[in-house]
């Protein structure tokens, strides 16, 4: 005999233990978020080396070829990039004052090649923005800067954590996958779509942004390095920027130009706007970024649901601003997981939603 109520209360029960296991567990989501993108992208590999040795053995020797490939060298990266990081922002929070920026900003206008009434109509507009502008930018680098003295002062604490829960979602991805499909309601077609859409979106959102990314970082690096600018810095802020929708490397690359040329620089200035605007910002972002998203798509039998270059630079952004520089990972899983909910939504009930 059922019990009145019985569904609803087991519903509450369950909506329950998932908040409560995300309340216990959020120390570790960054760590665990990016070991499930790990396992995500190499379990193929594993599954191949399974063939050939034990399951406990093939988990383990996947860990450590992972962690010596790919681990240990991404997080050197991110440490060594968090200090530079670190380093610009604290330096922006005690020099880049109103003042200095509006000084800056005078002297840059001045050496335009302007009318006197364009200059002070110029300058007057945006000094007025100046001051927003500028408290933007540090509320924004203090997020980050929070963030990498966080991952720096737990850095041996996150890696434990990642390479611990790489070994077990090696060994018991399986069996957790199936006991998932067993307690989902839906058809086991609909599962097998939720989980291959999820697995494949994450790989691509992520590694598209990734990939675009260092090549705007390394392609701006090139250019600095020609005109004796200071190559890590920005190479990195280059990199980062290409996470800011509409804008991106703009934000780097226009000022940096108008400041070489206000100087008399101007063959500098051509160099900065040449791989700004024409590499960047043109052949970059508007040829290579949906080629790459299309490539990654291709690669994991995604068709349409990644022709979605808004959606992957925004979950990254969002990401990196919720959850500091670990959102880069944490972000486009989240939307990944969202994506693949609502296309197995429209599957479902196909039927009754109104196309017209």
């Amino acid at each position: 005999m059922r019990i009145p109520y019985e569904h609803g209360f087991m519903l509450t029960l369950l909506i329950l233990a998932i908040a409560g296991l995300i309340w216990l567990f959020t120390p570790f989501i960054p760590a665990l978020f990016l070991a499930l993108l790990i396992a995500i992208a190499t379990f193929s590999q594993y599954i191949k080396l399974q063939k050939k040795i034990s399951n406990s053995s093939s988990a383990l020797l996947m860990t450590l070829l992972v962690t010596v490939v790919l681990i240990l060298p991404l997080s050197y990266i991110l440490l060594i990039s968090g200090l530079e990081i670190s380093a610009l922002i604290q330096n922006i929070n005690t020099n880049f004052t109103v003042e200095q920026s509006n000084q800056l900003l005078l002297q840059t206008i001045t050496g335009l090649p302007l009318s006197d009434s364009l200059k002070v109509t110029l300058n007057s507009a945006l000094s007025n923005n100046l001051e927003n502008f500028i408290i933007n930018i540090k509320d924004f680098s203090v997020v980050i800067l929070k963030s990498i003295v966080s991952l720096s002062s737990h850095f041996i604490f996150f890696l434990i954590i990642t390479i611990f829960s790489l070994y077990y979602f090696y060994i018991d991805g399986k069996s957790t996958v199936k006991r998932l499909k067993d307690l989902s309601p839906l058809e086991n077609h609909l599962d097998d779509i939720l989980f291959n859409q999820f697995s494949s979106l994450s790989i691509t959102l992520v590694g598209s942004v990734l990939v675009i990314a260092i090549l705007q970082g390394l392609i701006f690096s090139i250019g600095v390095m020609m005109i004796g600018l200071p190559v890590l810095f920005f190479g990195i802020a280059m990199a980062l920027a290409s996470f800011i929708p509409v804008l991106g490397g703009l934000i780097i690359w226009l000022p940096l130009s108008l400041y070489l040329y206000a100087q008399g620089q101007t063959t500098d200035a051509l160099i900065i706007v040449f791989f700004g605007a024409v590499i960047i910002g043109t052949i970059i972002d508007h040829f290579i970024r949906p080629m790459v998203i299309k490539k990654f798509s291709q690669s994991s039998n995604q068709s349409s649901a990644l022709d979605r270059t808004l959606i992957t630079v925004l979950s990254t952004l969002a990401g990196i601003m919720q959850f500091g520089i670990l959102g880069l990972f944490i972000g486009p899983i989240i939307a990944a997981m969202a994506i693949s909910i609502f296309d197995v939504y429209a599957i479902k009930y196909a039927g009754s939603l109104d196309k017209s």
